[in-house]
């Protein structure tokens, strides 16, 4: 058998065991409007996949197509504020319609990634995106920039869901500006 054969034929016995991380289900948000979510989300941390390890603006923006699905373009800088831009547009499909928090993020087919929508704020302003195997982990607001004490409850938020928040790491912004005082 040829190698991409046999990696095609091991695909479900390889989805199946990445399924099982020994981590209870992660839970998602109740509910999320969709529409109100499209736009852009400034990601403020991440325990990052090995393409954004070094990145400064990170940026994911969405936007809904008309078949329902999410065109995403993800941007960041490699590297520093000067580095190579980066420009990723994988596809997310909603692959549980009855809260529109569990997606699929596919960026090379056929495979789509888990993708959880496991905080998000009334105000959608500031989320959290997560994925079963507790490896990946986002906190994005809609500014480049959140109030210290939304970040240690957010940070606290991650860990609580089973995450080495020591790999956790802020994500440079030029636009940033000072930090956010607090309003309370």
């Amino acid at each position: 058998m040829k190698p991409f054969a046999l990696f095609l034929s091991l695909l479900p016995i390889l989805g199946l065991a990445a399924c099982h991380s020994g981590h209870p289900p992660m839970q998602t948000v109740g509910h999320v409007d969709l529409e109100r979510f499209m736009g852009k989300w400034y990601v403020v941390a991440a325990i990052p996949t090995f393409l954004e390890k070094n990145a400064y603006d990170a940026i994911e923006s969405y936007e809904l197509t008309k078949d329902g699905n999410i065109a995403t373009t993800f941007t960041y800088r490699d590297g520093g504020f000067d580095g190579d831009k980066k420009v990723y547009r994988p596809t997310g499909f909603v692959r549980d319609t009855e809260t529109n928090a569990r997606w699929g993020m596919q960026f090379v087919c056929p495979i789509k990634a888990d993708y959880r929508i496991v905080y998000l704020d009334r105000d959608y302003t500031q989320t959290v995106i997560a994925r079963q195997k507790r490896d990946y982990v986002w906190i994005m607001a809609r500014t480049p920039a959140i109030p210290e004490s939304d970040y240690a409850k957010l940070t606290r938020f991650v860990a609580g869901l089973g995450y080495d928040i020591s790999e956790l790491r802020r994500v440079p912004h030029r636009t940033t500006p000072a930090p956010l005082e607090d309003q309370s």
